[in-house]
């Protein structure tokens, strides 16, 4: 899901920041980007278990579901950038605190691209500042039009950002204005409203159960082992491990093509136009898919990977990825995420997941 901003956050450094999301009608049906310091941190030894939840010191941020992506990269548009009169841009000439550098900087996501130059200035997130934060400014978009969002805020490590730019949750970190060093989401199975994402801990009434704690294997992404993908008992993918990148920037779940037409072939679905589609009278005879993580089983039943367009059309959220690698390698996004609570522990370089509610 891609989600707009549409108010202001307010933040306290003793405290859980939470953010409201609103889920509204699908656009499109896929966008990826990437969600996409700290090394005093992992000294300090902390249990997400007692960060408590304080209702009174919690200002609350409703956003927009887009095309059923989340994207929470790293840029803002500014004039002329975006001809448009429905979008917000940073009138950077506005602010005493701007300063401009010589470095441009382009960045690429699977639906466009993004071409500018890396600036500084103090990013407030209602009381959650940032200061002397460098990010891209952007100049020139292309494969974004029509789309209501005004920029992008990445939550991905800082070696897949600009050059010598650190993202804003380093910097918050790096300040001190979280309480801890992690994020997470809960996303609504079917209600516009919802869904959340919160800074600094998290709220154990968002998940079931006890969170499970999958390292990374890539220092740098959000990537982990996966053990296999199966159906009625069979391994259909993943079946001597692979890779997996956990990614709020994905509305689908992405694999190799060969495996993702396989998986098609296996429930039924039928190509048509750019989509793999169903009968809407059998979502609920499809079987299970089971993603096994860390020996644990995370179930994804049809009524999840299955979605329904604008059209009334009932399609499979499995694509083909176009990631590059030498290994097999999956992207759970968040067709996998509405499923599970996630955390992202950047102190200790893990991610957690758990039963959403």
């Amino acid at each position: 899901m891609k989600w707009l901003v549409l108010l202001g956050l307010v933040a306290f450094s003793e405290c859980i920041v939470k953010i409201p999301l609103r889920r509204v009608k699908t656009m499109r049906n896929t966008v990826s980007g990437k969600n996409m310091l700290n090394n005093f941190l992992k000294e300090h030894a902390y249990r997400l278990s007692q960060i408590s939840f304080r209702g009174s010191n919690l200002t609350t941020l409703p956003l927009r579901n887009i095309m059923d992506v989340s994207i929470l990269g790293g840029w803002c548009p500014t004039e002329p950038s975006w001809c448009s009169t429905t979008r917000r841009r940073f009138r950077h000439l506005l602010s005493s605190t701007f300063r401009s550098t010589n470095v441009n900087c382009r960045i690429t996501y699977e639906s466009g691209r993004i071409k500018g130059k890396v600036v500084h200035d103090t990013v407030r997130i209602g009381d959650l500042v940032s200061t002397d934060q460098l990010f891209g400014l952007s100049i020139e978009e292309y494969g974004f039009q029509g789309l209501p969002f005004d920029g992008i805020l990445g939550l991905n490590y800082p070696n897949i950002s600009c050059p010598g730019v650190i993202p804003v949750f380093d910097n918050l970190m790096k300040q001190g204005a979280v309480a801890e060093p992690v994020f997470a989401f809960y996303l609504n199975k079917s209600k516009q409203e919802g869904s959340v994402v919160m800074f600094g801990g998290v709220d154990q009434r968002y998940y079931e159960g006890e969170l499970n704690w999958i390292p990374l294997i890539k220092l740098g992404s959000w990537t982990i082992h996966m053990d296999r993908i199966s159906m009625r008992r069979e391994v259909i993918a993943c079946s001597d491990g692979c890779e997996a990148i956990v990614d709020t920037g994905t509305s689908a779940i992405r694999g190799p093509r060969r495996l993702i037409n396989n998986i098609q072939k296996l429930i039924g679905a039928k190509p048509r136009g750019s989509q793999y589609c169903v009968s809407c009278s059998a979502v609920n005879t499809l079987p299970s898919i089971i993603f096994t993580i860390n020996s644990i089983s995370y179930t994804v039943p049809g009524r999840a990977y299955i979605l329904k367009d604008s059209r009334g059309r009932c399609y499979s959220t499995f694509k083909e990825h176009t990631v590059s690698s030498s290994t097999e390698t999956w992207i759970l996004g968040d067709v996998f995420l509405r499923m599970y609570f996630t955390v992202f522990d950047r102190g200790n370089d893990r991610i957690g997941l758990a039963q959403a509610v």
